[in-house]
């Protein structure tokens, strides 16, 4: 149970402690102190949604904490958990369980099985037709829970061998389309007979074939000057240094290295002469080269960026080839086991739909009982299942439906329209499932709006009844539910320093009878406070 909830800079409220008892708390006050506030809190501790619009006027964070006694969980510390949440104005959160930093999804997740909010939005919960098969399944009980348990188990197999099967191609068509795409991938990289840097030789040939002309000139003017001119005048340098060799050491060096200069122009003048001779343009050559260029660049847009990337790739395709040609005997072994988890699959949710159909009838019964009591006499509500393909949760699909009206044909619950009726629906459901519900904190959010009289009364004994066990918290505004109250606490809003705050106070019995009275009558009158200890001594 939520033993204490403490609230800092949420909207009006600026900073408030509430320390909650077992059983059937209530939460009473003016409009707009803060009711809904407090629940939102807890809403927020649970991991809910938060908007920074929620931060009070001229603060820079909020921040709730709740201490909750559970007794029995593995995450208690002699009983207790001690939950927080802080939340800034750039959206940064901390939340932490026990102190240990914790994330908003696993919070949530936590939470889940701590805390069940439900208020007039909530209504979703019970219109979205995916949770009617839940709230069924939650009614049979533990022993099928483990039946569904088994199933699932199968199930999560029977998808994953179907998946393995589509990825190793058990289909026959998928299988031969492929197999078509890879062979003629294949076929066109090894007809393109492709060879490790050969663009980049091709690219250097284009080069000079296209810059022949140029090349021959330059070639041919620079092996002229080296013949006509240096050699030439390399030669007769040789020739004065020869005569004067024998003079001074210094000479003789120099005449050597002069020689051996010369001798390097004389192959330097070879090697151009050779490559002039093998310069040459020819237009065939150069459409040729482009052209093999223009086929080796169409297979990199398709397969790779390099020469090397294409032949990598097509080593990739011989492999998958290989792996789908030889996947027959692995899909024949996959579709044996898929046959046989279908047919343990079928055993199963064929007892859990049985099981379904009987406790269905059941179920609708326990619920048109609790119905009657909440003044829905006239209403039917029935448990429609329909048996459909393999799925998640069976062979089933659920929906809930009802007539409101005698006479009228049962339609699905999204189709009611008033709130009043989606409530006590809604709590009828939650009485009937009180047994079973393992979540131990049920606060409801004004479930009374749109019901009075004695009606009001009637959903004042099913919340008394769910808090027998289980600890609720409810916002009202009915007198009939106020009176039954285990702890009553009463929200009013205070101005002081030209700012409002929310406050709060635990009622002992002589303030809750005026309570009562003030909401039954307005105003606190020797009649409106007789009948308000007459409901107080009702309960």
């Amino acid at each position: 149970m939520v033993s204490t909830l403490h609230i800092k800079n949420i909207g009006i409220i600026s900073e408030l402690t509430i320390d909650f008892s077992k059983g059937f708390n209530i939460l009473t006050g003016e409009t707009g102190a803060g009711k809904s506030l407090i629940i939102d809190a807890l809403g927020i501790i649970a991991g809910g949604r938060f908007s920074k619009e929620m931060i009070r006027k001229g603060e820079n964070h909020s921040f709730v904490e709740v201490s909750i006694y559970l007794p029995n969980s593995d995450k208690a510390i002699d009983g207790n958990i001690i939950i927080s949440r802080e939340i800034f104005e750039n959206g940064r959160n901390t939340c932490k369980i026990n102190g240990r930093l914790v994330t908003v999804t696993e919070l949530k997740e936590f939470m889940a099985n701590v805390i069940n909010i439900h208020g007039q939005n909530d209504n979703q919960n019970l219109l979205n037709k995916e949770n009617h098969i839940k709230y069924l399944d939650k009614f049979l009980g533990k022993e099928f829970i483990n039946l569904k348990k088994r199933y699932t188990e199968k199930y999560n197999k029977y998808i994953e061998l179907n998946r393995e099967l589509k990825e190793n191609y058990g289909d026959e068509k998928e299988k031969r389309r492929k197999l078509d795409l890879l062979y003629y991938q294949l076929n066109e990289i090894e007809d393109a007979g492709l060879k490790r840097n050969e663009d980049e030789e091709l690219e250097e040939e284009r080069k000079l074939i296209i810059n022949s002309e140029k090349i021959s000139k330059n070639l041919s003017e620079a092996d002229m000057q080296i013949n006509e001119n240096a050699l030439n005048s390399i030669s007769i340098a040789i020739r004065n240094l020869e005569k004067i060799e024998d003079i001074n050491i210094k000479y003789q060096k120099t005449l050597n290295s002069l020689k051996s200069n010369y001798y390097d122009l004389q192959e330097i003048s070879i090697d151009l002469s050779h490559y002039n001779s093998d310069t040459h343009f020819d237009e065939e050559e150069r459409n040729s080269v482009e052209n093999r260029l223009d086929e080796i660049n169409n297979l990199k847009r398709k397969y790779g960026n390099s020469i090397e990337e294409i032949l990598d790739y097509k080593n990739e395709i011989s492999k998958e080839i290989e792996k789908i040609e030889s996947s027959d005997e692995r899909n024949n072994q996959i579709q044996k086991e898929i046959d046989i988890i279908k047919t343990e699959m079928a055993e199963i949710a064929n007892d859990m739909h049985h099981s379904r159909v009987k406790k269905s009838k059941v179920l609708s019964e326990k619920i048109n009982a609790e119905l009657s009591d909440l003044e829905m006499q006239n209403a039917k509500f029935e448990v429609k299942i329909e048996e459909v393909d393999f799925n998640k949760d069976g062979i089933d699909d659920v929906e809930f439906m009802i007539a409101t009206n005698r006479g009228e044909d049962q339609k699905p619950l999204i189709k009611i329209a008033s709130g009043g009726e989606m409530s006590r629906i809604m709590l009828a459901i939650k009485t009937v499932l009180s047994d079973v519900d393992e979540v131990p904190i049920l606060i409801f959010d004004e479930i009374d709006t749109g019901i009075s009289g004695q009606a009001g009364n009637a959903v004042g004994e099913k919340l008394k009844m769910i808090s027998k066990k289980h600890q609720v918290i409810i916002v009202t505004h009915l007198a009939s539910i106020t009176a039954k109250g285990d702890s009553n606490f009463y929200i009013y809003k205070e101005v002081k320093n030209e700012k409002t705050a929310t406050k709060i106070k635990k009622l002992n019995e002589k303030e809750l009878i005026e309570e009562i009275a003030r909401i039954s009558g307005g105003i606190v009158s020797d009649i409106s406070l007789r009948h308000a200890q007459e409901l107080r001594k009702a309960i």
